[in-house]
């Protein structure tokens, strides 16, 4: 028998059970960076959305590699990020059992976007969300009860977050309800320093390059795409049992001996596959792009006028028409997707994260088959004048 296999690895990690459908839809973050109190205070998270992949040209710099001061072609992905607006902010309090909300604090004009996000029903609510807190604002004893509570902030808590929702009205998404989330502030000498610079935040916009940079490595969290109910060859990646197999191939052989009586959990089973919550570390931002620019997909070696928005739009998305930004490779996730992304945990030393990122080109040809040209004019330039253009 010598096709016997004397080994034979488990497959699939048990370290993601249980594979059921995340109640996180836009990504958690369970661990934000480490406080540096050396550094001024500053948002360490931001929320985007997928719109799609395209592809760059780039010479590698990366000494002692045999592609250093090569050209090389690589995919990314492009996430439009309108920018965020700050509503409120939390204290929180160290205890033995990890960290405890001790006092929220809002601030006096909360959006509609914003709003939808507390009711079931928009439609048939009464749409009173927050109006009294509002009214805080407007006579003396309420004002002592906001400085009070950003007080008691000040001086029991130890970590503070603001609350921050999108501006989802901005993408043409069809969707009206914002999304809202914790970011934490970290850098400040003290928490008195990171509650004023939270709320000096409040009611406004907090656009994406204040919060990453160019050449930075971050983190992305998100719901990767759902497949629902698969079998046990795809979800994972069990061997085909031989042809000639009785009652189907595409299966576990032997799902467990005769006692103990029960199937281990460590058995492969068929059941939902996707939509699982995801962390995903050490994306490279590679441009971030700012709403109205008509050459953000311009480059030194290629000078044409475009913006990233390929011709005839991304698949499934369309038009970015907000700031942007750029990662290498591919994140998780359908278009439309709205996915968290955070300043990553740790301190990088390795070349290719250190790399300085210059590109040559951006790749906006059509996504829709097989794109020929880069603009609209050079397109037209190409053809020449069409019987159905010139149509009276």
């Amino acid at each position: 028998m010598s096709h016997r296999k004397f080994e034979a690895p488990r497959h699939g990690s048990l370290g993601f059970l249980p594979k059921k459908r995340t109640k996180h839809h836009h990504g958690r973050i369970r661990s934000f960076p480490r406080d540096d109190a050396t550094k001024p205070p500053h948002l360490t998270a931001f929320m985007a959305y997928k719109a799609g992949m395209t592809h760059v040209v780039r010479d590698m710099e990366r000494p002692g590699s045999k592609l250093h001061k090569k050209e090389v072609v690589e995919a990314v992905t492009i996430l439009e990020a309108p920018p965020m607006i700050v509503v409120g902010l939390v204290g929180y309090v160290e205890t033995p059992r990890g960290l405890r909300s001790a006092c929220t604090v809002w601030a006096s004009f909360l959006s509609t976007e914003v709003k939808r996000r507390f009711y079931k029903n928009w439609y048939k609510s009464k749409r009173k969300a927050m109006t009294k807190y509002a009214k805080k604002y407007t006579d003396a004893e309420g004002e002592t009860d906001i400085e009070r509570a950003l007080e008691k902030i000040k001086k029991t808590c130890t970590v503070v977050r603001v609350l921050a929702h999108t501006q989802v009205r901005k993408l043409k998404l069809r969707q009206k309800k914002a999304h809202l989330m914790e970011i934490q502030v970290n850098g400040g000498a003290s928490v008195a320093e990171k509650v004023d610079y939270a709320k000096s935040l409040f009611e406004q916009e907090i656009p994406i390059d204040t919060v990453f940079n160019p050449n930075e490595m971050i983190d992305v969290c998100g719901a990767t795409r759902g497949h629902g109910t698969e079998g046990v060859i795809k979800r994972w990646g069990v061997t085909r049992l031989p042809r000639k197999t009785h009652r189907g191939l595409r299966k576990v052989a032997c799902i467990g001996a005769w006692h103990p009586a029960r199937v281990a959990f460590t058995v492969a089973r068929s059941g939902q596959y996707g939509y699982h919550h995801r962390t995903e570390m050490n994306k490279k931002i590679y441009r971030i792009g700012k709403a109205g620019d008509p050459k953000s997909a311009s480059t030194e070696a290629d000078l044409t006028e475009k913006s990233i928005t390929p011709l005839g739009g991304f698949p499934h998305y369309g038009e970015v028409n907000e700031d942007w930004i750029m990662l290498k490779g591919c994140v998780m996730g359908a278009k439309k997707r709205c996915l968290t992304l955070r300043q990553s945990l740790v301190a990088h030393s390795k070349r290719s994260a250190l790399e300085e990122i210059t590109l040559k080109f951006i790749d906006t040809s059509s996504k829709f088959g097989h794109g020929r040209f880069q603009t609209a004019e050079e397109k037209a330039k190409f053809l020449g004048p069409l019987a159905s253009k010139t149509r009276a």
